[in-house]
C-alpha cells in the first residue's frame, strides 16, 4: 500500500538535495540566460535523474552499488572533476555570439537538449557522495529505509525525482523570466563567471580525489 507520508517526505528530500548551489546550479542558470529556459530545465532533469537513481541506492539499502562507489570515490572524483574543468574552460573562453546566434535562431534542437540534460547526469553521477547525503537526509528526517520494501522505496523515489525537479522547474523559470531583460555585456560576464565557478568546483573535485587515493 502506498504510504502519502513517505511520499511527501521524498518530495521534501528531493528539494533538499537539489537547493544547494553547486556546479549543476551554475550550468542550469547559465544555460537558461544564454539558451532558454527549456535547455536549463533539462539540464536540472539530468540531475533530478541521477538523484533519484542514488536515493534508490539509498533506498533499497543496496550495498552492493553503494560500496562500488564508495570504494571507486577517488576515480569518479577525478573523472567529474575533470569533465568540470573541461566545461568551465569551455564556457570562459566560448564567444558569446556565437551562442547567443544559436539561442536565438529558432527552437533548440534534440541532440542540445540531450546534450544538456546527458551532461548534469554525468556530472551527477561522478559525485557518490550523494548516497550518503541521501542516507544523512533520510536519517534526520526520520525515514527509516529498512524494511520499507520495493512499494515504499519507490514511493520515496518517486517523490524525491519530484521535489528535484519542482527545484529545477521553478529555477529554470524564474531566471528565463530574466532573460531578456539583460543585456550582452551581462551576458558576457555570466558566461566568464559561470566559466571560472565551474573550473573551481572541478579543481575541487581534483584535489578531493587526489587526497581520496593518499589517504583511503
Amino acid at each position: 500500500m502506498i504510504d502519502p507520508g513517505l511520499f511527501v517526505k521524498g518530495v521534501v528530500v528531493g528539494l533538499m538535495i537539489a537547493a544547494p548551489v553547486g556546479p549543476i546550479g551554475v550550468l542550469c542558470v547559465r544555460r537558461t540566460l544564454l539558451l532558454g529556459p527549456v535547455v536549463g530545465l533539462y539540464s536540472g532533469l539530468g540531475a533530478a535523474v541521477a538523484d533519484a537513481a542514488y536515493g534508490a541506492v539509498a533506498a533499497l539499502g543496496l550495498s552492493v552499488i553503494s560500496d562500488f562507489l564508495i570504494t571507486h570515490n577517488a576515480w569518479l572524483r577525478l573523472i567529474g572533476g575533470g569533465f568540470l574543468c573541461y566545461l568551465g574552460i569551455r564556457t570562459f573562453a566560448r564567444a558569446l555570439a556565437r551562442e547567443t546566434a544559436s539561442g536565438e535562431s529558432g527552437p533548440i534542437g534534440t541532440t542540445a537538449l540531450v546534450g544538456a540534460f546527458g551532461s548534469t547526469l554525468a556530472l551527477t553521477l561522478t559525485n557518490p557522495a550523494t548516497v550518503l547525503s541521501f542516507l544523512a537526509v533520510f536519517a534526520g528526517i526520520g525515514i527509516a529505509t529498512k524494511g520499507i520494501g520495493v512499494i515504499g522505496a519507490s514511493t520515496l523515489v518517486t517523490g524525491v525525482f519530484l521535489g528535484s525537479t519542482i527545484w529545477w522547474l521553478g529555477l529554470s523559470a524564474g531566471v528565463g523570466a530574466l532573460r531578456h531583460r539583460v543585456g550582452p555585456h551581462f551576458l558576457m560576464w555570466i558566461n566568464r563567471v559561470s566559466g571560472i565557478l565551474i573550473l573551481g568546483f572541478g579543481i575541487v573535485a581534483i584535489v578531493s580525489g587526489a587526497y581520496l587515493f593518499n589517504h583511503p
